[in-house]
């Protein structure tokens, strides 16, 4: 008997290509990421709380008393980690950790930007969240300022 092709309605999708796009489908619908948009919201961070780990430098501040909405991220991937795939993929990678841990780890009312390090490209996956949860934590513990900054050299004049 020769090989009868499968029918179904044109412009169905098959049973595979169903079950992917449900996976999609459920991705999306996880809530949305609120994300930094102007460079003015960028540089406001800057003197606020700092953390830096091997993967990235996470800082925070508090907005003001009007904000009501959640956490909002900035991500940030310089020229100096890679290629713009590079840059891309680690930053594919930081707002996937952040989907994971700000729920349960970022503020109500902050600003947090993430500054890319060439290691994120390589780190395992749930390094990165572990890594960004402890961030967090040290983050919003801080008071606004530079804590976590080496030290300036001493004898050299300001």
């Amino acid at each position: 008997m020769p090989h009868q092709p499968e029918t179904r309605p044109h412009g169905a999708a098959a049973p595979d290509e169903v079950a992917a796009g449900t996976a999609i489908r459920a991705r999306m619908r996880r809530r949305r990421i609120d994300t930094l948009k102007r460079r003015a919201e960028f540089l406001a961070t800057r003197n606020g709380a700092r953390w830096a780990t091997p993967f990235f430098a996470l800082e925070a501040i508090k907005r003001g008393p009007e904000a009501t909405e959640g956490a909002r991220f900035g991500f940030t991937v310089s020229k100096k980690v890679g290629g713009a795939v590079e840059r891309n993929r680690i930053k594919r990678r930081l707002k996937e950790a952040v989907a994971q841990v700000q729920a349960s780890a970022a503020r109500a009312g902050f600003d947090y930007v993430l500054i890319a390090r060439r290691p994120a490209l390589d780190a395992t996956f749930d390094a990165l969240v572990a890594e960004l949860a402890k961030a967090i934590g040290r983050v919003n513990t801080q008071k606004p300022g530079r804590q976590n900054r080496k030290p300036a050299a001493k004898g050299k004049a300001p």
